[in-house]
């Protein structure tokens, strides 16, 4: 690579491919610099130019590379962090992000547990010699788990959620999109038999007008204009009746329909059909009643076979799902439309235990939705108010253009712009896209539910710490603190016993680092050293109080300032 190529990789990295690239690489930069100056401000109200500086750059430079290197930045942020109190801030952003970015659990127990003993081990030997290790020890483990491991929980839970939510949402487009596939393919099909149906029927009355044409050209009693004009017309129907036999070969993807055998006839299927089918179907031991009400009147081809089909349906679907039960098929000629009902019975679980599984293809009434459709027509399908199952069929006397009367609820094709006709309640449930749907936000309520009782508990839990550190702390100021005056009370040369039970014992973390820190003490004394419970005139400074011992005597006592 080249160096005009290198410096255009660079500028693409900064500049990053989307807008929210950059508000990243935005957001990384102010952290860095917010924990930085933190950090260092802390340091240099010390007094210490040098290291504040030290400490700001090694903050901000683990938090640039804490997205790339997780487990390392949390090991060094915890190192850090036992040394220099005021980079703090750095572990817990760090246990945050490794939190989420460290792959597998038992690496991301590995990292933490890692993390902890070295700010244990570190932080321990920072204030060696302590009079109370146990003590220390504790309360770094209480704030190590407030400051470090709760956030690392947190977050790791909620990277988890957020994986497991976009999973299902892509499973869940998946599902949607394979079932838009098969409900197309059940179209399809239902198109196919709906052109064979075509070509059954006009091939029939086809070969019709070609034969009697064909009888007509040879009449001696026509006309030499009339043979001409009946062969023109025989003509056009032998050439309509190829045109057709190709289109329909097309619409079956080239599979040409199987010829009859000779002497077979259709058989009928339309209005006129129903009948045979409820006669089948009592042959076979199936109890069947057939209803019909208002005044027959003729309906379109397409829509009369349609009424066949739901009709067959409907009792296919009854002797497979609910056999033994009753069965009603009712023909009704409204005065707008003809209606088609086939409603089953309560199944006698007995039989159909008998029947064994069923196999199904499962489009059937997927066909029929679209079979009533294209007539201009409509399909229900749902339970029964007793138990049972009903399919209905709308369907149109005259040719209607192809639409969907359905609610708009249940109009998954949105093919229906208009307001719903009728009462406007539903005519199906929710399918089943929107009930997952509907599971999906419920999920994220709760989820979000946990993920604030997780919140709660860290707050308490760092709480907790917080309040028994500071309930360690204030019983270890009386054992290391004096008041002035106490100071003033004692005298030279009194017995060390006396001294030592009228002063505190000095056992505690506070005073642990102020030993040497003042002028040289006498040679084979033993010293003890307090605070004052007084400050001093500069936030700089500590004034402390030393007493020394030998001999078992008081021979020095001195009053002086040592530095923060």
């Amino acid at each position: 690579m080249d160096v005009s190529s290198r410096a255009r990789s660079v500028w693409r990295l900064l500049k990053g491919p989307e807008p929210w690239s950059r508000r990243r690489i935005a957001g990384e930069a102010a952290l860095s610099l917010a924990l930085a100056l933190m950090a260092g401000a802390v340091v240099l109200l010390g007094g210490d130019p040098v290291g504040g500086t030290a400490v700001a750059l090694a903050v901000a430079a683990l938090s640039l590379l804490r997205r790339s290197l997780p487990a390392g930045v949390l090991l060094a942020a915890a190192a850090l962090s036992a040394t220099a109190a005021e980079a703090t801030p750095l572990l817990l952003v760090a246990a945050w992000t490794a939190g989420r970015r460290i792959v597998g659990a038992g690496r991301a127990l590995a990292a933490f547990s890692g993390a902890f003993a070295l700010y244990e081990v570190l932080g321990l030997l920072t204030m060696w010699p302590i009079p109370q290790p146990i003590l220390i020890a504790v309360f770094g483990t209480l704030f190590f788990l407030a400051i470090a491991v709760v956030p690392g929980i947190t977050s790791r839970y909620w990277s988890q959620r957020r994986t497991l939510l976009r999973a299902m949402q892509e499973h869940n487009a998946q599902l949607l999109r394979e079932r838009a596939m098969v409900a197309g393919q059940a179209r399809l099909r239902e198109r196919q038999r709906i052109a064979q149906d075509m070509h059954d029927s006009l091939g029939h009355q086809l070969a019709l007008i070609s034969v009697h044409t064909g009888a007509l050209e040879v009449d001696p009693e026509l006309t030499g204009r009339q043979r001409e004009a009946v062969g023109v017309l025989r003509q056009a129907s032998v050439a309509a009746m190829h045109e057709l036999r190709e289109v329909v070969g097309i619409l079956r993807d080239g599979v040409e329909a199987p010829a009859a055998p000779d002497g077979a006839r259709p058989a009928t299927r339309g209005t006129a059909g129903i009948q045979a089918l409820v006669t089948a179907a009592r042959a076979a031991g199936n109890a069947v009643d057939l209803r019909a009400g208002g005044e027959p009147r003729p309906l379109a081809a397409a829509a009369d076979h349609a009424a066949y089909r739901i009709v067959q349906e409907a009792l296919t679907n009854a002797y497979k799902h609910a056999p033994g039960a009753p069965i009603t098929v009712e023909l009704r000629y409204e005065p707008d439309s003809f209606v088609v009902e086939v409603v089953n019975g309560i199944v006698d679980r007995t039989a159909a235990d008998q029947a064994g599984e069923v196999v199904s293809g499962g489009q059937g009434l997927t066909g029929l939705h679209e079979r009533a459709r294209l007539v201009g027509g409509m399909v229900h399908t749902g339970p029964s108010g007793d138990g049972g199952f009903r399919v209905a069929g709308v369907l149109p006397y005259g040719t209607a253009e192809a639409a969907t009367f359905v609610d708009a609820p249940d109009d998954f094709r949105q093919q229906s712009p208009a307001p719903p006709l009728g009462d406007g309640g539903p005519v199906v449930d929710w399918n089943i896209a929107e009930k997952e749907l509907g599971m999906g936000a419920r999920n994220r309520g709760g989820g979000i539910a946990l993920g604030c009782g997780i919140a709660v508990g860290a707050v308490v839990l760092l709480a907790i710490a917080v309040g028994v550190g500071l309930f360690f702390l204030a019983g270890s100021a009386q054992k290391g603190m004096i008041d002035p005056a106490e100071y003033d009370r004692i005298r030279v040369g009194a017995s060390e016993a006396a001294v030592r039970e009228e002063l505190p014992s000095g056992d505690t973390v506070l005073v642990s680092g102020l030993a040497g820190k003042g002028p040289a003490e006498p040679e084979g004394s033993r010293c003890l050293v307090l605070m004052s419970s007084e400050t001093g005139d500069n936030l700089n400074t500590e004034p402390v109080f030393r007493f020394c011992f030998k001999d078992g005597k008081l021979i020095e006592k001195k009053s002086y300032e040592v530095s923060r």
